[in-house]
């Protein structure tokens, strides 16, 4: 399990059922589950806003000191953490409360018919 910069001032913990999500907590007892894929995703909103970026750390805090117990998983409808008692965001739980949103660059195809 990897240990994420951002949360390095907390106490991490081990969870042997959940080994590939980081486990951390806070003194206050307040603890989350951090996906990779939503690390990843985290990362992608620190690239294209970093100006914003401490604002979805400090949301992450929030959330997690409000509700207890928090998985931020990359899929709510299929996460990789198997847990009781925690809710599970996305990222878009925590940067669309923040109107921060992810640029959808796609666009259509030029073909017609």
């Amino acid at each position: 399990m990897k240990e994420y910069e951002e949360f390095k001032h907390l106490k991490m913990l081990e969870d042997k059922n959940n080994p590939f999500c980081a486990l951390y907590e806070y003194e206050s007892g307040e603890s989350f589950y951090l996906e990779p894929v939503f690390y990843t995703q985290l990362m992608g909103f620190k690239d294209h806003y970093p100006d914003q970026y401490h604002l979805i750390i400090e949301k992450m805090e929030e959330l997690v000191k409000k509700n207890k117990k928090i998985v931020f998983t990359g899929n709510f409808d299929n996460p990789l953490t198997a847990v009781d008692n925690y809710i599970f965001l996305e990222i878009t739980d925590v940067t669309d409360s923040l109107q921060i949103y992810a640029e959808d660059k796609s666009r259509g195809s030029d073909y017609g018919d």
